[in-house]
C-alpha cells in the first residue's frame, strides 16, 4: 500500500477514536476536521468521490476495526462458481457480513441472494487482509474470509446485484472484479478444493 494511503487511513481511524472518546467540543471540531481532511486525500488520490468517501467511513461511530467481506468458493465438474455483476465483471458470491449473521450464514445468505443456489458451509480457506491482496487500493480495512461450500441445489434468480451465474475453470476465468477476488485468489480457492489437508491461509 502507498505511504499516502496508510496516511490517510490512519489519520481517519485517530480522528474516528478522538470523536468516540472526547468530550472537549474544541477537540471534536479538530477531529472533525482530521477526518475530512483524510476524506479528501483519499478523494484527491483515488477514483472515488469525496461524497462516497464520507458516506463509506466519515459517518461511523466509535472505535473504527475493519469490515468483515465473506466469499463463497462453490465447485461443480471442477469448476468454480461466479456470479456477473451489475458493472460486466465477475466475482465469488459473497458481501458484507451482516449484524446478527456468522461467517458461515451469512455466507449462505450471500449465495442465495446473488444466484439462488442453496449451498453449505464446509470450511475456511483463508482469512486476508484486502489491501494485502487486492490490486486496487482500499481506503478502509477489509478482511476478507473465503469459505469453502459443498453446493446442495437451487438455480439462478434474477437479482439487483447480478445478472447470471456460470462455472469456470482457472485457465478461462472472464473479467473479474479485482476488489474483490483476483486470479490468485481464486486459485487458492481451486488448490483448497483439491486438497485434502488444506491449512487456512491468513494475513
Amino acid at each position: 500500500m502507498e505511504y499516502w494511503l496508510k496516511c490517510a487511513i490512519e489519520i481517519q481511524s485517530l480522528a474516528q477514536a478522538g470523536l468516540a472518546y472526547t468530550e472537549n467540543a474544541y477537540d471534536r471540531e479538530r477531529f472533525e476536521r482530521l477526518r475530512e481532511i483524510s476524506a479528501e486525500m483519499l478523494s484527491k488520490k483515488t477514483d472515488i468521490s469525496l461524497e462516497k468517501i464520507k458516506e463509506l467511513f466519515c459517518n461511523e461511530k466509535g472505535y473504527q476495526t475493519p469490515k468483515i467481506d465473506t466469499r463463497a468458493a462453490v465447485f461443480k465438474d471442477n469448476k468454480i462458481l461466479l456470479a456477473h455483476e451489475n458493472n460486466g465483471t465477475w466475482s465469488l458470491p459473497g458481501g458484507w457480513c451482516d449484524v446478527l449473521e456468522t461467517v458461515s450464514s451469512n455466507t449462505v445468505k450471500e449465495v442465495k441472494e446473488e444466484t439462488g443456489l442453496n449451498v453449505v458451509a464446509k470450511s475456511i480457506i483463508a482469512v486476508q487482509d484486502i489491501n494485502k491482496h487486492n490490486v486496487i487500493p482500499c481506503p478502509y480495512s477489509i478482511c476478507k474470509i473465503f469459505t469453502l461450500c459443498d453446493l446442495i441445489d437451487g438455480e439462478f434468480v434474477e437479482n439487483i446485484e447480478t445478472t447470471e451465474i456460470g462455472y469456470f475453470d482457472l485457465e478461462n476465468l472472464p473479467l473479474l472484479s479485482e476488489d474483490k477476488n483476483t486470479k490468485e485468489q481464486i486459485k487458492m480457492c481451486f488448490e483448497a478444493y483439491k486438497s485434502d489437508n488444506w491449512k487456512v491461509q491468513f494475513d
